[in-house]
């Protein structure tokens, strides 16, 4: 007797709070794919990060309601799946021949999943990247019984249970070049060419935005075919709409206002010098002026809390969080994740924070609570050799900030001239909220909390 069957709809779900839509990157399965309950059939885009949606029951894949790249609202349907019908529901008839003709479809497929030569054995998910990094292991030993050979979480978690197993140097936790999944087309490196730059020490790239691997080559259509050609066309991704589409709304829903102030950061650069080497050695990430810079704002937020807000038409809501979002650039996109209850940390903390964020950043691990709550936003510009420049506002915020290059320069002190280590501070504003004289004054207390850092200040 044939397993009565039923259709139902699978719709998007709330992954946050504030969650009212996202992009479907990529579906993971396709029509016909037997599915089990927790494996998932999707990847999501939401506020610039990658998410699985697991299907919650086992069953068949039906019909993808929605395509790639396309953005839909939380609780529209997203595809159709075949499941088991209890045996006092009544089911339609049409609808059992039509799960009966799919059962005898698949009764003579064989899943290919369990060969590791299939094409996507090493495609490895956000959430399988983050889990096999939490646990130290080597996604290049685990068996993958996805479609394609794809390493799903329950592969990952399996060996967990059986008391997992210790990634080699080599593998993608230890390695600076963690984030190269993908092909090499599309990463423009290949997988032999980063283990021998890993073996050998020596990093692929060298710059102030701590770039680890070669740029991506973007996969472009050439207008027309002849040698006269004038353009191509570069695909606009998920992750790139979703940034144009944020800043679009910035713009065009917050009247900006900009304004800067120049830091003497001398004593800071001799106190990061001194500390940084012990902190090194002690910590094992680096001591950066960021998370100076990021202490300073924090305690002139306190101060001034009304920076710390976001306009909400007949009121103004002041956040009593510091939450800190830090923008973080990679090859092809900036993403924020935020540092969460900044002001109940030291700057030993923040920087734990900032080397800790900007990496899964880097490594593609962030996950959608990173990128939540933020109520201010810091930038550092500096890292790249800017020294002025005028920022949007990370919407829905207030202010965002940014710390430019610390520039050597003659500087007037007491009618005599001395070379000093200087830095400018950028700060972009909503107009409604906020106004020249209390960003003014906020200014004034972070160049006073940077200026006021001596040999003697404690990073713990």
């Amino acid at each position: 007797m044939a397993e009565r069957m039923k259709w139902i709809e699978v719709i998007m779900p709330q992954l946050a709070e504030s969650l009212v839509s996202a992009t479907i990157g990529k579906w993971l399965k396709k029509p016909g794919d037997r599915v089990e309950q927790y494996e998932p059939i999707c990847e999501v885009i939401t506020d610039k990060v990658n998410a699985e949606i697991p299907s919650t029951v086992d069953g068949i894949m039906g019909d993808l309601l929605v395509e790639e790249g396309t953005t839909i609202a939380v609780g529209e349907a997203i595809c159709r799946m075949q499941v088991a019908a209890a045996d006092d529901e009544q089911v339609p008839e049409q609808v059992t021949q039509v799960s009966q003709q799919n059962n005898a479809q698949q009764g003579s497929v064989t899943p290919a999943g369990h060969d590791p030569n299939q094409p996507m054995r090493n495609r490895y998910s956000p959430a399988v990247q983050s889990l096999a990094a939490e646990h130290g292991l080597n996604l290049q030993a685990i068996q993958g019984s996805g479609a394609g050979g794809r390493i799903t979480r329950k592969d990952v978690l399996a060996v967990i249970a059986q008391g997992g197993q210790t990634a080699t140097p080599s593998a993608q936790s230890a390695s600076p070049f963690s984030g190269l999944n993908k092909s090499g087309a599309e990463t423009g490196i290949s997988a032999r060419e980063a283990v021998s730059a890993a073996d050998a020490g020596v990093p692929v790239r060298h710059s102030g935005i701590h770039l680890t691997e070669s740029p991506k080559i973007p996969q472009i259509e050439v207008e027309g075919g002849g040698q006269g050609r004038s353009e191509y066309f570069i695909d606009v991704t998920p992750v790139r709409n979703a940034i144009a589409r944020n800043m679009r709304q910035s713009v065009s829903e917050i009247p900006h206002a900009w304004t800067m102030i120049e830091v003497d950061v001398t004593n800071l650069v001799m106190l990061r010098n001194k500390l940084k080497d012990e902190f090194k050695r002690k910590e094992g990430i680096n001591l950066t002026y960021l998370s100076f810079m990021m202490k300073g704002v924090v305690n002139a937020i306190k101060d001034y809390p009304i920076m710390n807000s976001v306009w909400a038409v007949d009121k103004i809501i002041v956040k009593r969080d510091i939450n800190l979002s830090m923008a973080v650039g990679t090859e092809d996109s900036v993403l924020t994740p935020v540092i969460k209850h900044a002001d109940q940390r030291n700057i030993a903390g923040l920087a734990r924070e900032i080397d800790d964020l900007a990496r899964k950043t880097r490594e593609g691990t962030l996950k959608l609570d990173h990128m939540q709550g933020g109520t201010f936003t810091v930038n550092n510009t500096g890292s790249f050799g800017s020294i002025l420049s005028q920022p949007i506002i990370n919407y829905p915020q207030a202010a965002i900030l940014t710390f430019e290059s610390i520039v050597k320069k003659p500087v007037v002190i007491n009618d005599m001239i001395a070379v000093r280590s200087m830095a400018n501070l950028c700060l972009s504003l909503d107009h409604r909220i906020l106004d020249g004289v209390i960003c003014g004054r906020f200014l004034q207390r972070v160049k006073e909390n940077l200026e006021g850092y001596n040999m003697e200040t404690k990073v713990y």
